[in-house]
C-alpha cells in the first residue's frame, strides 16, 4: 500500500515538472508581450531580464497556494486516498489542457484551469462519497467551498471587462498627451509618465510580489503596508525628477527603462504567485503523504486530511528548482513564442497577415462601432475632432523604424502600468484575478484606443479576441469535465487506470510536440521568404512559380488517379495539400503591399508583373481546390463510379501530365520562345476535356443514371480547363517579368 502512494507522489512531481514547462509556455505572454512587441531591447536581453524576474519571484514565492489545499474543497471531509485521486486527476488534466492551448497558440489562464480542475475532481469524488454514504448526513455542497468557487467565476467576468475598459481609457488619455509624434512630445511628458509608471510598478511589487512571501516576515509586511503611501509619493517625485533630467540632458530612452522594469516586475510576480498553479497540487499531495505516514495509520480510506487546513511552508529548494525549470523553459520553449505571437499580432499597430478570419459577430460589432463613431463625431465641435484626429494619426508621423515594431514604447508602458495597477488592486482587495486575463485584455484595450483596429483589420482582430475569450470559457468547462472524468476513472480503476492514463498523456504530449514542431518549421519556411530587395523579390517569385506549378501538376494527376481507383484516404491527403498550397499563396498575396514598397521607381513595371503572377497563382490554387474537393466528396459520400469513361479519363490525365511537364521545362530553361507551342497544347487539352464532357452528357441522356458522378466529372473538368488557361497566363506573365527585369539590368541567373 505504501509503495502505491509513493508511486502516486512520484508521478505528481514528474507531472509538476511537465506542468511547469507547459505552464510557463502559456504564461510567458503575460510579461513578454510588451517588451517584445515594442522591441524595447534585443530579444536575448528581454529574456534575460524576464528570467531574472522569474527566478527572484520563485524564491520569494508564497509556496503552496490555499486553493490547492482548501480553497475549492473542504479537505477535512476527504480521506487520504480520495485526496490523492483528486490531486492526480488535476495534474493529468492540467498538463494536457495547457499543452493543447500552447500548441494552437492561444493564451489561457493557468489559475482558471487549476481551479476548475480541482473543482471537477472534487465534485466527482464528492458525488461518489454521497451516493455511498449510509447515514446521508452530507451533501455535495458540504464537500465543496462554494463561496470561493463563485467568487473566482465572478472575478473572471469582472477582470475581462474592467481590464479592457481601463486599458482603453488610459491609453486614449496617454496617447492624447504624447500623440504619435513622440519625438516632439517626448521631452514634455516623459518625466511625469515615467515617474508614474515606475511608481505604479513599485506599488505592484509591494502589494502583489511581497504579499505572503516565505522570505518576508509578518512584521516587515505590516511595515510595508503602513508606509506604502509615503513610499509611493517619494518614488513618484524622485523618479519624475530623475527621468526628466535624463530626458533633457542625455540620450537615454526612459521609456525603454520603464518597459524593461515592468517586464521584470510582471515576471517576478508571475513566478511568485502563479508558480503555485503548477507545483501547488503536487506539494499538497506530498504534504498529505507525509501527514499520513506520520500518523502511523494503515487505513488510507479512514484517515481524514485535516492536516491540509493548516499553513504549510514550502522548502526553499523546491522553489529554486521550480524557478530554474521555468527559466530554462522561457529560454528554449518555442510554444511560448507561439502564444506570445498571438497577443502581439492581435495588438499590432500596422497591417499584415491576420491570424483569424472574420465572423458575423465581429462584422456586426464593427458596423455598430462605425455608426456610433460617426454619430459622436457629428455632435462634437469640428475643432476638437481635428485636434484629436491629428494626435491619433499614426501614418502622419510614421517612419521606417515604426514598420519594424508591433507597437511603440508608449503603448508598451501603458500595457505594463495598467496591468500592474489592476492586479495589485485586485490582490489587495483579495479578488481572484487571472494575470493572463488582465494582461491580455489590457493589451487589447490599448490597441483599440490606439487605432490599431482600423477598418481593414478590425473584424479579424475582434474575431481573434472573441476566439481567445471563448477559449478561456472553454478552459473552465473542459477543465471541469476532463478532471471529473479522470478522477472517476482513477477512483474505480486504481493502479491499472493510472498507468494507462500516464502512458496516454505521454503519447498525447509527444503528438502535440511533433505537430507544433511541424507547424513551426512551416512558419519558418514562410518567414524565410521575407524579402529585403527587389532582386530577392524576383528570385523568390521565380522559385515560387516553379514550385507552385510542380505542386499543381502533381496534385492534379494524383486526384484523377485516386478518384478512378477509389482511394478515399489518398484524396483526403491531397485535400490537405491543396489547402496548404492555397494558404501559402494567400500569405504571399497579403504581403504584396509591403513587397511593392521594396521596388524602386524605375522597377514599377516589374512590380506590376509580379502582382499578375501572384494573381494567376491564386486562380490556379482556387481551381485546383475545386478539382480535388468534388473528387473527395464523391468518395466520402460513397457514391459509385461508372466504367464507361475511365479509359478516357486515364488518357486525359496522362496528356495533362505531359502538358505540365512541357510547361515546367519552358520555365526551367526560360525558353519563352516556345509559347506558341504551349498555347497549341493548351487548346488541345481543352478540346479533349470538352469531348469528354459531351460524351458524359450523351451517357446521362441515354441512361438517366450516374447523376452524381456526372456532376463530379463536369465540375472537375471545368476547373481543370481553368487550370490550363491560368497556367499559360502565368507563363506569359513570367515572360513579361523577365523582359522588364532585363531592361532594368536585373539578372537572377
Amino acid at each position: 500500500m505504501e509503495a502505491y502512494y509513493i508511486l502516486i507522489v512520484g508521478v505528481l512531481f514528474l507531472l509538476a515538472v511537465s506542468d511547469l514547462i507547459v505552464g510557463v509556455s502559456n504564461d510567458a505572454v503575460n510579461f513578454l508581450n510588451s517588451a517584445i512587441g515594442s522591441k524595447a531591447a534585443p530579444f536575448k536581453i528581454i529574456l534575460a531580464i524576464a528570467a531574472v524576474g522569474v527566478l527572484v519571484g520563485a524564491v520569494f514565492s508564497n509556496g503552496m497556494m490555499e486553493v490547492a489545499r482548501k480553497g475549492i474543497f473542504n479537505p477535512q471531509f476527504f480521506a487520504f486516498n480520495e485526496i490523492m485521486i483528486i490531486f492526480l486527476a488535476v495534474m493529468l488534466t492540467d498538463i494536457l489542457l495547457l499543452d493543447f492551448f500552447n500548441t494552437i497558440g492561444l493564451p489561457t489562464s493557468t489559475t482558471v484551469s487549476i481551479v476548475f480542475e480541482i473543482l471537477g475532481a472534487a465534485v466527482a469524488v464528492s458525488i461518489y462519497k454521497v451516493t455511498r454514504a449510509v447515514d446521508g448526513l452530507y451533501n455535495v455542497s458540504d464537500y465543496i467551498n462554494v463561496e470561493s468557487s463563485v467568487m473566482i467565476i465572478v472575478g473572471i467576468f469582472l477582470s475581462v471587462v474592467i481590464a479592457f475598459s481601463v486599458g482603453m481609457i488610459v491609453q486614449w488619455i496617454v496617447r492624447l498627451a504624447f500623440s504619435f509624434n513622440v519625438k516632439k512630445t517626448f521631452k514634455y511628458w516623459t518625466g511625469l509618465w515615467g515617474g508614474f509608471a515606475i511608481t505604479a510598478i513599485l506599488f505592484f511589487l509591494l502589494i502583489k510580489g511581497a504579499k505572503g512571501s516565505t522570505l518576508i516576515s509578518a512584521d516587515m509586511l505590516a511595515s510595508i503596508k503602513e508606509h506604502t503611501a509615503r513610499v509611493l509619493l517619494i518614488s513618484f517625485v524622485g523618479w519624475t525628477l530623475v527621468f526628466q533630467l535624463l530626458t533633457l540632458f542625455t540620450r537615454i530612452n526612459v521609456m525603454k527603462i520603464t518597459v524593461l522594469v515592468g517586464t521584470f516586475a510582471l515576471a517576478m510576480a508571475f513566478a511568485g504567485n502563479d508558480l503555485v498553479n503548477f507545483i501547488g497540487v503536487p506539494l499538497a499531495g506530498f504534504e498529505s503523504f507525509k501527514a499520513f505516514m506520520a500518523s502511523g495509520s494503515s487505513d488510507p480510506t479512514g484517515f481524514l486530511m485535516i492536516a491540509l487546513q493548516g499553513k504549510v511552508i514550502t522548502p526553499i529548494y523546491f522553489l529554486i528548482a521550480a524557478g530554474l525549470i521555468m527559466v530554462l523553459t522561457l529560454r528554449f520553449s518555442k510554444k511560448a513564442k507561439s502564444v506570445t505571437a498571438t497577443t502581439i499580432d492581435l495588438s499590432r499597430q500596422g497591417e499584415g497577415t491576420e491570424r483569424f478570419a472574420s465572423t458575423s459577430l465581429a462584422r456586426f460589432l464593427v458596423r455598430r462601432a462605425v455608426v456610433t463613431s460617426n454619430g459622436v463625431a457629428r455632435i462634437t465641435p469640428p475643432a476638437i475632432v481635428r485636434f484629436v484626429n491629428d494626435r491619433f494619426d499614426a501614418e502622419k508621423h510614421r517612419d521606417e523604424k515604426d514598420a519594424k515594431v508591433a507597437f511603440d514604447l508608449v503603448r508598451a508602458s501603458v500595457n505594463l502600468v495598467v496591468a500592474s495597477i489592476l492586479i495589485a488592486i485586485g490582490t489587495s482587495l483579495k479578488l481572484p484575478l487571472s494575470t493572463t486575463y488582465v494582461t491580455f485584455m489590457v493589451a487589447m484595450g490599448t490597441s483599440l484606443a490606439d487605432g490599431a483596429w482600423g477598418r481593414e483589420s478590425a473584424v479579424y482582430r475582434i474575431t481573434g479576441v472573441l476566439t481567445v475569450i471563448g477559449g478561456w470559457f472553454f478552459t473552465a468547462f473542459s477543465a471541469f469535465l476532463a478532471s471529473f472524468l479522470i478522477a472517476s476513472l482513477i477512483f474505480f480503476g486504481k493502479l491499472p487506470v493510472i498507468l494507462i492514463l500516464i502512458i496516454l498523456s505521454i503519447f498525447l504530449l509527444l503528438r502535440t510536440h511533433a505537430f507544433h514542431k511541424r507547424r513551426a518549421q512551416k512558419q519558418e519556411l514562410i518567414d524565410s521568404k521575407i524579402i529585403t530587395a527587389s532582386y530577392e523579390v524576383l528570385k523568390s517569385c521565380d522559385d515560387e512559380v516553379k514550385s507552385t506549378i510542380n505542386k499543381v501538376s502533381n496534385i492534379l494527376s494524383a486526384t484523377y488517379t485516386n478518384l478512378l481507383k477509389e482511394k478515399h484516404k489518398e484524396l483526403k491527403k491531397l485535400q490537405k495539400e491543396t489547402k496548404h498550397l492555397s494558404k501559402e499563396i494567400k500569405g504571399i498575396i497579403e504581403s504584396i503591399p509591403d513587397t511593392l514598397r521594396i521596388f524602386e521607381e524605375h522597377e514599377l513595371e516589374s512590380g506590376h508583373h509580379y502582382v499578375q503572377i501572384v494573381a494567376y497563382m491564386k486562380e490556379m490554387s482556387n481551381s485546383l481546390m475545386h478539382v480535388v474537393q468534388p473528387a473527395y466528396n464523391h468518395l466520402d459520400n460513397n457514391h459509385p463510379l461508372d466504367k464507361e469513361q475511365i479509359d478516357a479519363f486515364k488518357t486525359f490525365n496522362e496528356k495533362s501530365a505531359e502538358f505540365f511537364e512541357y510547361l515546367i521545362n519552358i520555365l526551367k530553361n526560360r525558353e519563352f520562345g516556345r509559347m506558341d507551342e504551349l498555347v497549341k497544347r493548351r487548346d488541345e487539352m481543352i478540346n479533349m476535356a470538352n469531348e469528354i464532357l459531351v460524351q458524359r452528357i450523351k451517357i446521362l441522356k441515354k441512361t438517366q443514371k450516374g447523376v452524381k458522378i456526372s456532376v463530379t466529372y463536369m465540375e472537375m473538368l471545368s476547373e481543370t480547363k481553368n487550370l490550363f488557361l491560368n497556367s499559360v497566363h502565368l507563363v506569359k506573365a513570367e515572360s513579361l517579368l523577365y523582359d522588364s527585369m532585363g531592361r532594368n539590368g536585373i539578372n537572377i541567373e
